[in-house]
């Protein structure tokens, strides 16, 4: 398992891990280019999301099923980085605080999510999931209203994909990334 100060030591240098081989050997990451959701009003949610948020269709809860959110998430990628060792390795980290699931629901029943680790006021999200069209786009919707209430300053999303490209992702260097994740891992915020 990876000690949670070494997971949380390497998240405030910007950086995270990622098993890379069928036998789980753990690789560590710091893209440049570096992708981050902005959190004030260049943050888009699509015209046809906005409908589906407006029936109100799901309902959202936080931290009720971590576990399930990343096995979730896990099952649902071919060659899947997320190992056994790093399920393990961040529910601890959800044990202690740090780690954090947004989960969408249907009549109650599990449909889709995201987790992603917490510190400061810096939010790196690290992988979702749906059952149901739309309700990982809920669950991201979610995550950044809670983040703009508690005062989070970064959402980061490692790299950019056509999912996230939709809500107004940025890719910025790595450099620049760092300068931003110095201060936000200061901020006082409560997840």
């Amino acid at each position: 398992m990876l000690a949670p100060h070494l997971l949380l030591n390497a998240y405030s240098q910007g950086i995270f891990p990622m098993a890379v081989a069928p036998d789980g050997e753990i690789a560590w990451f710091s893209p440049d280019p570096r992708a981050v959701i902005p959190l004030d009003h260049r943050f888009h949610i699509p015209h046809g999301l906005r409908r589906v948020l407006k029936k109100g269709r799901f309902t959202i809860t936080f931290d009720r099923d971590f576990e399930t959110v990343m096995r979730e998430c896990a099952a649902r990628r071919e060659g899947t980085w997320i190992s056994e060792e790093i399920i393990q390795s961040y529910c601890l980290l959800h044990r202690l605080g740090f780690a954090h699931s947004v989960e969408t629901r249907l009549h109650d029943k599990l449909v889709g999510g995201l987790y992603g680790v917490h510190i400061g006021g810096a939010f790196f999200g690290e992988s979702m999931f749906h059952r149901v069209t739309d309700a990982s786009k809920v669950a991201l919707v979610s995550l950044v209203e809670r983040l703009r209430h508690q005062k989070f300053v970064l959402l980061d999303t490692q790299w950019q994909t056509s999912h996230l490209a939709q809500f107004g992702t940025e890719e910025i260097p790595r450099r620049e990334y760092l300068r931003r994740l110095r201060p936000a891992i200061s901020l006082p915020c409560l997840f």
